[in-house]
Parts: C-alpha cells; sequence; structure tokens
C-alpha cells in the first residue's frame, strides 16, 4: 500500500516537468502527507490544472462523507469490478504529484519508516482515480492512489507500491480518454532498478509531523532492528 508520501517540490519545479499546466490553487507542499489530508493532482477533467485534492475516495453515490479517508489506495487487481473503483478508473483518473513515498518495516515490536523514490527524477507521478461527491451546491474532490505488486528490490520493504507513471507519454496518455483495457494495461510495476530507498526517523509515525527531517538518512541500528516481520 502507501500510507504516506511527500511532495516538497515547488511551483516552478513542477512546471519545469509540466510546461503548460498552471496551479489553480494555493500551492501546497508537505514532507508528510497522511490520509484525509490533502494532495496535488492533476485530472483528466482539468489537465490544464494542478489542483488541491483530499486524500482518501469517498465515492459520488455516498450517503455521506463521513467515510472520508479509508478509500486511500486502490489495488489495480480488479479495480475495474469495485463498486467504488469501477467509474472512476474509466472517467476520472489523475496525476498524483510527489518526490517520494514511506513505508514501514516491522522489526518485533518496532517499526521503521523507509523513504523511497526515483532515481533518476524529483518528481514522482503516481497513478490516480478521483470523485466528486455533492450535497446540494456543496462538492468534495477526494482521490486514491492506486497500487500494484512491489518491484523486486524493495519487496522486503512491503508488498506493495504505488503505479508510477515514468514518463511524460505516460502520464499525458493516463488522462486521455481511453479504452478501458487500455487502461488496465498501463498499470504494472516498476522493473528493479528504478527506486532509491532509505530509513528515516521514526518521528514520522507521527501524522502532524511535517519538517525536513523527514527526508533525513537515519543510520540503521542493527542492535534494535534485527529481525524483520513478514509483510502482507
Amino acid at each position: 500500500m502507501c500510507g504516506r508520501y511527500s511532495m516538497i517540490l515547488t511551483e516552478a519545479q513542477v512546471r519545469e516537468h509540466f510546461e503548460h499546466v498552471e496551479a489553480a490553487q494555493h500551492w501546497r507542499t508537505s514532507y508528510n502527507i497522511a490520509p484525509t489530508q490533502h494532495g496535488m493532482v492533476i485530472t483528466n477533467r482539468d489537465p490544464g490544472l494542478i489542483q488541491s485534492f483530499g486524500w482518501g475516495l469517498i465515492p459520488y453515490w455516498a450517503n455521506s462523507p463521513q467515510n472520508k479517508g479509508l478509500l486511500i489506495n486502490a489495488r489495480m487487481e480488479g479495480i475495474e469490478t469495485k463498486p467504488s473503483f469501477r467509474m472512476p478508473i474509466r472517467e476520472r483518473r489523475c496525476l498524483v504529484l510527489a518526490d517520494s513515498y514511506y513505508e514501514w518495516v516491522g522489526y518485533g515490536t518496532q517499526k521503521r519508516p523507509y523513504r523511497i523514490r526515483l532515481k533518476d527524477s524529483p518528481l514522482m507521478v503516481m497513478a490516480g482515480i478521483w470523485d466528486q461527491w455533492t450535497m446540494a451546491d456543496y462538492s468534495i474532490y477526494t482521490f486514491a492512489i492506486i497500487t500494484a505488486p512491489a518491484a523486486p528490490d524493495i519487496r522486503h520493504i512491503h508488498s506493495r507500491m504505488p503505479v508510477i507513471l515514468e514518463t511524460k507519454d505516460q502520464q499525458a496518455r493516463w488522462l486521455d480518454a481511453l479504452s478501458l483495457s487500455d487502461t488496465l494495461a498501463m498499470l504494472h510495476s516498476l522493473p528493479a532498478g528504478k527506486l532509491n530507498f532509505y530509513p528515516v526517523t521514526p518521528k514520522l509515525n507521527r501524522a502532524d509531523f511535517d519538517s525536513p527531517e523527514c527526508h533525513v538518512e537515519v543510520p540503521e541500528q542493527s542492535d534494535l532492528f534485527s529481525s524483520p516481520n513478514d509483510k502482507s
């Protein structure tokens, strides 16, 4: 899964990559984006805008938004059949902008967070789906990150990873009007060798901890973290 991620790139840095995109709202950055918080996305409805949506998809058909934040991830396997995801994967896709994501490794009673980022790019673009929940004239816009089986070299950290769209062509295609079969064909894991990963501060366990310290490598403590749990 993907339960936390970071996005600290400036608007100028992102627009170097997405040359014809504007920011629709106040630019949001964070070293520690947690479920129910807001993240920056580009949707297929407004591909020329970078917008701030809530992380945790609320289906358009939900009776109320009270379960906001529960659907933070959408597994690629069977996504087209799940009630909450089958319409968004067909009609409401988005790019989720990040610079890295975090996963936790369990060692006995301890958990150690790891930061995972691309080797060759400061920008990480994750495949997402979004939805719009509306009551009268009030709307809430939310998204979920699509996940795939982890790349071989990071499976010891976690068994799942976000679907990462590496190239501009892939990113543009994700926002195109695609058939369902073409959309599903884009969902896959990265091959080995594309990612860097290293342990970071346990302070990241707190959802309200937002500091450059989140990105600082912390040396392994072999005496404390010596027998990792299996991650399923």
